[in-house]
């Protein structure tokens, strides 16, 4: 039998989870090739034979998707798999359209193809866009698990930018096994603050085999999405986040979208950066997509530790970097802290940006007056150290979720940004998963 031909269009995530659950073992399909994107540092690599199957002993090449056409023409593809997020309807259909003028089929996988059924009780957290809130909100689940005398367990949506071979399952308990995983900063991001939460995290490549080695330790699963991804698990109770700073955007984003519709619990965060009028719309807009999910409004409160010394102070902006990116968002936490603490300015630091973050100020000229917590390499760990080093300020807001001087040293003073959930006085979301955990007979 002809086995089609196929390209997987992704970013080092949800591509591989894609193969993993639809074309592994499946003796009617070839996948030629992974392309990959959004994130740098990632092709040129091969998914490897360990973890591919054993229908690809040589393993699997992945190219720049700038080589897609190319790649179509020269493999003979047949079908092309869509499968990376955080994409505006508009630029997923000029792609589609891209592959269907080359001749081949273009595809989407929906939930029930790549969803994996767990025994134990699954609640994700999703959003419509990247830097929603979703991790301020597993940080709360954490914390009402841990009241009620459960063990907050969190299946991270996957970020292997590393070794493939060696990143199937990872299991991160404390801090040091982020040294041990060679993580990015990007990955640290997602998990050192759950880790300071009490939290066990897993991710990794294969999510079959991190499904069943969690549950032979957890009570309930916190599925924590990447991006405005799609739960690799099958979610219980289904939450996802809402974003008033980009009206018009929950609507207008793929897998965002599907991610509103199939929503349990709609949490419209940061309700507290906006006009009242805005929230309001915003709920009317998820409500009638969504008539059926339950509507949750939470604010975004900032804090630092001793920010009185902000005031007065030329300061250096460090941003997480997802959300400044591809995010779409100029600026954050950082820059709102910055503003309510009284700096005297925030140092712009493009005159002063190093190797190969100029790159990133060019590919996204969006970006405000701060600089994104990059660092998918050593090298470009190196380079953000170079630029704080260079910029000329008095000392440093940081507020992505994780210590940078675990990384590197500077003579520069680092006041860390943190950002909480704050909910209504009757306790909305939490109510509803207390429901939820009785329900489960754990109340």
């Amino acid at each position: 039998m002809k086995r089609k031909r196929v390209i997987i269009m992704g970013a080092a995530g949800r591509d591989f989870h894609n193969f993993n659950c639809c074309f592994r073992n499946n003796e009617s399909f070839r996948v030629v090739a992974f392309t990959a994107t959004q994130i740098p540092y990632i092709s040129g690599r091969r998914y490897p034979a360990v973890l591919a199957g054993s229908l690809y002993p040589a393993g699997i090449p992945i190219y720049p998707e700038e080589q897609l056409l190319e790649l179509i023409r020269r493999l003979k593809a047949e079908q092309i798999v869509f499968a990376y997020s955080d994409v505006s309807h508009e630029n997923l259909m000029h792609k589609a359209s891209t592959v269907l003028a080359s001749g081949a089929d273009f595809c989407l996988l929906g939930p029930d193809a790549t969803m994996l059924k767990s025994r134990l009780p699954v609640i994700s957290v999703c959003a419509i866009r990247t830097g929603c809130g979703k991790s301020q909100v597993v940080r709360y689940l954490c914390d009402i698990l841990r009241e009620k005398g459960i063990r907050p367990m969190v299946v991270r949506h996957p970020m292997p930018y590393g070794n493939l071979s060696e990143q199937a399952v990872e299991r991160f308990a404390d801090v040091g096994d982020l040294d041990r995983f060679h993580c990015t900063i990007e990955e640290r991001e997602e998990y050192e603050h759950l880790l300071e939460h009490g939290a066990t995290v897993y991710a990794g490549v294969d999510y079959h085999r991190i499904l069943r080695q969690i549950e032979k330790e957890a009570a309930v699963i916190i599925w924590d999405g990447g991006n405005n991804d799609l739960p690799f698990f099958r979610p219980d109770l289904e939450i996802v986040v809402v974003d008033p700073l980009r009206p018009g955007h929950e609507t207008a984003w793929y897998p965002g979208e599907v991610n509103l519709r199939r929503a349990d619990l709609l949490v419209i965060n940061k309700v507290n950066a906006v006009e009242p009028s805005v929230v309001s719309a915003l709920m009317n807009t998820v409500h009638n997509v969504n008539p059926a999910a339950k509507l949750v409004r939470t604010a975004s409160e900032i804090t630092v530790e001793d920010g009185e010394r902000i005031r007065g102070k030329n300061v250096l902006v460090i941003e997480d970097g997802p959300t400044i990116t591809h995010g779409s968002m100029p600026s954050g936490a950082g820059l709102a802290a910055a503003i309510r603490y009284g700096a005297a300015a925030v140092i712009d630091p493009r005159p002063w940006v190093q190797g190969s973050l100029r790159d990133v100020y060019n590919a996204f000229p969006h970006i405000g007056p701060v600089l994104p917590a990059l660092g998918y390499s050593s090298v470009q760990v190196a380079d953000l150290a170079a630029t704080v080093a260079a910029v000329p300020c008095d000392l440093v807001l940081a507020a992505t979720p994780i210590d940078l001087k675990r990384l590197f040293e500077t003579t520069r003073p680092v006041l860390r940004v943190s950002y909480d959930i704050a909910e209504e006085s009757d306790l909305p979301l939490k109510s509803a998963v207390l429901a939820f955990l009785a329900g489960l007979g754990r109340s």
